[in-house]
Order: structure tokens, then sequence, then C-alpha cells
């Protein structure tokens, strides 16, 4: 599967589902949608981050490093896609609100291409589902763990592997400073009992004289 870096594809109009005599607010229609699909995307991600967080440190209790490390890579190459296609979003949408459709049109249909990539590919990884399988130690979890590894393979420099790293020596940390939680249950304790207050005796009749 391509990296993060074939997002730059340049597509043509027809591949785009416009013919050639494609107009202005056709064009603005299609990036209005986009964007809204780049916030539902990152509305998302945001309630995923901290689940895959403990499933990293789930991973990493369990002594698999390695799985943690891979699920900590596809966290940032989500973010990365994210960032760039908000950044595309952005300069488009100052380009219609500044210049003429007639001079612009083929660089806005670049970029919706670009950002179309990015969001196909960012579905790919981010499912929490799929992110749970990692968890799994079946045949095929671990072939889908392989492709991950494929798919991920050449998209970060090594500023993003020290920032992974990074990420996981927290983690790591962050168990080593919790307290282990027993394996056996903890002994029933019995309430002690509260001693009552003394009853007064009671006064012993007196024999008439």
């Amino acid at each position: 599967m391509p990296g993060a870096r074939r997002c730059f594809a340049i597509a043509s109009p027809e591949r785009m589902g416009f013919g050639r005599n494609v107009n202005g607010p056709a064009l603005a229609q299609q990036l209005k949608q986009q964007r809204d699909k780049l916030r539902q995307y990152q509305k998302r991600i945001t309630q995923q981050l901290e689940r895959e967080r403990e499933i990293a440190r789930q991973l990493l209790r369990d002594g698999r490093k390695e799985r943690a490390k891979l699920l900590l890579k596809k966290k940032r190459y989500r973010e990365q896609l994210l960032d760039k296609t908000e950044n595309q979003i952005t300069s488009l949408e100052t380009m219609v609100q500044s210049i003429e459709f007639t001079q612009i049109e083929m660089k806005v249909m670049e970029g919706l291409q670009f950002g179309n990539e990015c969001l196909n590919k960012m579905h790919q990884v981010m499912s929490i589902e799929e992110v749970e399988r990692i968890l799994d130690e079946t045949q095929e979890a671990v072939e889908y763990q392989r492709q991950i590894d494929e798919l991920l393979a050449g998209s970060f420099t090594q500023e993003d592997e020290a920032a992974i790293l990074e990420e996981l020596d927290a983690i790591t940390q962050e168990q080593v400073a919790l307290p282990e939680v027993p394996s056996e249950p903890l002994p029933e304790t019995i309430p002690e009992k509260v001693p009552g207050k003394a009853r007064p005796r009671r006064a012993e009749p007196v024999a008439a004289s």
C-alpha cells in the first residue's frame, strides 16, 4: 500500500467526477463537503486517542512492546495525514475566497484529490475495532499487523521515529509508576465487635426488718 507521501497525487477533472467544463460553484461545494468530512474524522480521532493509549499500556503490561510501538506508529501516521489535509483545505478556502476560479480551477482540483486520498488512507487505519485486533494472537491478527507495518513503512522521518519511541517510553514509565494490582483476591476482613455500654446493675430489694 502507498504511504502518506502518495497523497500528493494529481487527478484530472474526469477522475474527480467533473467534466472538462467544471464551474466554480461546483468546486466550492466539493471543497466544503470534503472539509466537513475532515472535521468528522478529527472528532472521531480525538475520541479514539486515549483508547489507543490504553491498548498500548495493556500491550506493555503483557510484554508485547513491539505491538505497542506499531500501534503508536499507526496513531502518528493518522495525525500526520490530518495535519497535511487540514493545511491543504485551509489554503484552498483562502484561494477560493480571494482569486477567480478561472485562474485556479486546476489547483483546486489537485487539492481536492490530495484530500480525498488522505481521507481514504485515514479510513484504512482509524477503526478502533481494527486497533484492538493488535491485541489478538490469531494468525489473522498477525497477518493484519504485518499489513499495517507495510502500510506505514517509509512514512516516518527520524524525528517521527524518535517521537514514537519517546511516547512508548512515557507509557512504559507510567506502567512502572503504577502499583501492581494483586492477582489473588484480598482476604475478607471481619469487623471487630464494638463493646457496648455496660448495663447498670439492678438494685437488690432490701428485706424488711
